[in-house]
């Protein structure tokens, strides 16, 4: 079982403490941001970077995932909870912590009962679209704010783009000069040193300009008062119907999460050559989400770009986020009053660029030039989420998962082999050879495995084969690629023996697998069928008796 903090030694513990000091500049106004976008008061951003992340740090197997809320979770929570309360209550605040909680809790049972395998489900065209849906979503109310325009950001995003639109009236002139210097200030300055802590720069230098020329005067948000203090313990006190409608968000926040996290950690793990337990980080996943509802902050996750930042900065350990956690405590304890002042344009600015690289433009066009049909999954993934709402998508997510699935199963290779076991024609093909393999004798392979989807195509496949080929009297299935039938499949393979024997056709087995011979038996499949261990063999044996019936 590898150990907390595994890689942390004497030689490089300096260098990790510094990234800590790093990741402390990154996390802090990006969490300050996600909350607001979550519709949370910004300590429940600073609370997650608490005690969630010594417990996930002290847990996980991976050795540099950066576990904290991030825009995906912060959308999620606006739009599901934002529909059971309202935005900035108290209630809402309890519902958002329950909401870790329960994400928190499967997470844990995912782990006890090994279901990472659910996270394969939302494939890359599916991530990429959903993710992308809520990074626009997120990126108009930015937007807003960089504007000086006041729109609701809990609401739809249609009536988010309609309240930015009106609201162009309304426009803030100095709004928009520290929004524009703010952002020329992170790209650029990301070009120049990708090191300094740019997002953390133009906060402290943009609250300063607020506050000595008096700005907030002249119509410019600022982030208001935060309140100071560590985090404590406590539980979302709710009615059962409140925790149960909370439980489907709870799922697409736990499986995004899931897919993502255990998706970064495997990556960084096989480039930086250590292994990752994957049920070991849903474990360390469940532990930081119960302990960021129990103490005040909301759904946590894997960050891909404070990860990023991590290895770039050199760290090979969990020590960065325990520095950025005893940071952030005493940010809360002494520190809240410098937070007051920052301009609501400047936070904008920092999560509108730091969320950009989410809307998958680059991703969208791989797929286009890649594959059509999964460049569609991953659009209407997107606007599923942009207008109809994030677990809709989710659900609709997986719908789709299943649909591209069984699509790709549903037309599995089917040969006709020549002599020597190579292919010598597809029988999917619009029209394909219809000569027997030797005089007689048919051998055909499906390499996938016999069920609902495929049943019928693999049936149709050889009865075509047989019809094509003159005197056709023997077929022999090559089964060294079929792992399994089930009993959809049997049912279709029974029909079709019965059409075969109808035709006076026989039909034998080679290459098979133990397991499957026994599924077969167990299925009612065969008895005493001749089963054969090459194709050569079967092709010797079945052509001699083709040729003296």
């Amino acid at each position: 079982m590898t150990r907390p903090l595994a890689g942390l030694t004497w030689r490089n513990a300096g260098r990790e403490i510094l990234a800590g000091v790093t990741l402390l500049a990154i996390a802090v106004p990006l969490n300050i941001g996600y909350a607001q976008i979550a519709g949370l008061p910004p300590t429940a951003g600073l609370y997650a970077l608490v005690v969630p992340a010594v417990v996930y740090a002290l847990v996980v197997s991976s050795r540099q995932v950066v576990a904290s809320p991030d825009a995906a979770a912060a959308a999620l929570v606006a739009s599901s909870v934002g529909g059971l309360a309202v935005a900035g209550s108290a209630d809402y605040a309890i519902m958002a912590f329950a909401q870790a909680i329960i994400s928190g809790v499967l997470f844990v049972l995912a782990s006890v009962f090994k279901l990472g395998f659910l996270a394969s489900f939302l494939s890359k065209p599916i991530l990429v679209g959903f993710v992308g849906g809520l990074a626009l979503d997120i990126l108009v109310s930015q937007i807003a704010k960089m504007l000086g325009v006041k729109i609701d950001s809990g609401g739809e995003f249609v009536d988010k783009i309609a309240g930015l639109i009106t609201g162009l009236g309304a426009i803030n002139g100095w709004s928009v000069a520290i929004a524009a210097a703010s952002i020329a200030v992170l790209v650029v300055g990301r070009r120049i040193a990708r090191m300094i802590p740019w997002a953390l720069l133009v906060l402290v230098v943009t609250t300063v300009i607020v506050v000595t020329t008096g700005l907030e005067q002249s119509g410019v948000a600022v982030l208001g008062p935060v309140e100071a203090g560590p985090p404590s313990l406590t539980w979302p006190i709710l009615d059962w119907g409140t925790w149960l409608a909370l439980v489907p968000s709870a799922i697409a926040l736990t499986m995004v999460t899931m897919a993502e996290g255990l998706l970064v950690a495997r990556s960084y793990g096989d480039k930086r050559g250590y292994r990752t337990q994957p049920n070991r980080d849903l474990l360390a996943f469940g532990l930081g989400n119960i302990a960021s509802g129990a103490t005040g902050g909301f759904a946590v996750g894997s960050s891909t770009s404070r990860t990023a930042a991590m290895d770039q900065a050199g760290s090979r350990t969990q020590l960065p986020s325990l520095v950025a956690a005893v940071g952030t405590l005493l940010l809360l304890v002494f520190g809240t009053g410098l937070l007051e002042h920052i301009p609501s344009p400047a936070i904008g600015a920092v999560v509108g660029v730091a969320i950009l690289p989410l809307l998958g433009i680059g991703e969208f066009r791989r797929l286009w030039r890649q594959d059509r049909f999964e460049f569609v999954i991953g659009a209407v993934c997107f606007l599923a989420t942009l207008f109809i709402g994030a677990i809709p998508g989710i659900v609709i997510a997986f719908v789709l998962a299943l649909v591209n699935l069984a699509k790709r199963a549903s037309t599995p290779a089917i040969d006709v082999l020549a002599p020597d076991g190579e292919p010598g024609s597809s029988l999917l093909d619009p029209a394909p050879a219809g000569t027997a393999t030797a005089p007689g004798v048919v051998v055909i392979r499906l390499a996938a495995p016999l069920f609902f989807a495929n049943g019928s195509v693999f049936s149709d496949a050889v009865q075509r084969a047989v019809t094509t080929a003159p005197d056709v009297r023997h077929v022999v299935l090559d089964l060294e690629a079929v792992t399994d039938i089930d009993v959809t499949g049997a049912e279709t393979f029974e029909t079709l023996t019965r059409w075969l024997t109808d035709r006076h056709v026989s039909i034998a087995y080679s290459r098979p697998r133990q397991q499957i011979i026994d599924r077969m038996r167990t299925l009612g499949l065969i008895s005493d069928e001749p089963i054969y261990r090459t194709n050569r063999e079967a092709l010797t044996a079945l052509s001699a008796q083709a040729e003296n019936p």
